[in-house]
């Protein structure tokens, strides 16, 4: 079974569309982005800098974009049965390849979330990384800095978040204390935490109203806080909108994969941190992601493979 992730936010480059620029497939998807944006987003990346790109509802929004523009572009080869989850945002964007939403409505969404979430954080926040702590140890920073864990990777990889200045001193602390790795990330929001907890209802409503279908017939969408499966949009709401400001278990999600007897995964990006991530945790399965093939041909190429 091949499993589709949909990642999240991170840094952007001005070469993120450049696989599918110029495919027809990707189109739609491109005309609809130009209307959440103002702008065709392939040439906002060529012309705005990497802060102007890493702004919150900005940086939802490519992201989305360059995740269901690569499916437009294969979503004819994909299996009978295929599995689809998404990292943060990229869950709205899971939700679209599913056949919940159609691409326009993903994006419609992802930029009534973000600016809800704008919205409810304020200025100031960021999230950032710990790798090589216990758990225990780790908490006892988090309170000390009044920070708290957005997501929970494997080999005790923590993304947290806060306010910068408190993320910034946490991560100084955690490297004295023996931390493999720490830093900042390029998310300008603490997505996943408390901090965004005004933002749930309002989104909630928006989910709600939205032009949702049923999941289409052969996918398995698996949600990325806890990899539960999930069988209705109705029902599972709730959990999307509450997702911005409870943590993410992505370990979980992971788990859930290989239980349902995935053997090969495709990290649609951007970038490739869930490739290798899943890779890591999950040796035995076949792990690419898309930002390592140079042609479209060569990706259709090997979805179409068994």
């Amino acid at each position: 079974m091949l499993a589709l992730l949909c990642g999240g936010q991170g840094t952007l480059s001005d070469k993120i569309f450049d696989l599918v620029a110029e495919q027809p497939a990707a189109e739609p998807v491109f005309a609809a982005a130009t209307t959440c944006l103002g702008e065709d987003p392939r040439q906002l990346v060529r012309t705005q800098s990497v802060d102007e790109l890493s702004a919150n509802r900005v940086s939802q929004i490519l992201t989305v974009t360059s995740v269901l523009a690569i499916h437009a572009c294969i979503a004819d080869l994909l299996p009978e049965q295929t599995a689809v989850t998404g990292y943060s945002v990229g869950e709205m964007a899971a939700w679209s390849i599913a056949g919940i939403w159609t691409a326009d409505e993903a994006l419609r969404l992802t930029d009534v979330r973000a600016r809800q979430m704008d919205r409810a954080a304020g200025p100031g926040g960021r999230l950032g990384y710990v790798r090589g702590l216990d758990r225990v140890t780790l908490e006892r920073l988090l309170e000390n800095h009044r920070c708290e864990i957005a997501i929970k990777n494997p080999e005790l990889l923590f993304v947290i978040g806060g306010a910068e200045r408190d993320v910034i001193e946490l991560c100084r602390d955690a490297t004295r204390q023996g931390a493999a790795r720490t830093g900042l990330l390029a998310v300008k929001i603490a997505s996943h935490t408390s901090h965004l907890a005004q933002a749930c209802a309002p989104l909630q409503q928006a989910l709600d109203r939205s032009r949702r279908a049923p999941v289409a017939s052969g996918l398995i969408l698996l949600s990325g806080g806890d990899g539960e499966r999930i069988f209705s949009a109705g029902s599972a709401t709730v959990k999307l909108a509450d997702q911005v400001a409870c943590p993410i278990d992505w370990e979980a999600t992971l788990e859930a994969l290989a239980e349902l007897g995935v053997t090969r995964v495709l990290d649609l990006g951007p970038g490739h941190a869930l490739a290798e991530m899943a890779q890591a945790f999950l040796p035995s399965i076949r792990c690419y992601a898309t930002d390592g093939f140079h042609t479209v041909d060569g990706l259709r190429s090997w979805v179409a493979s068994n």
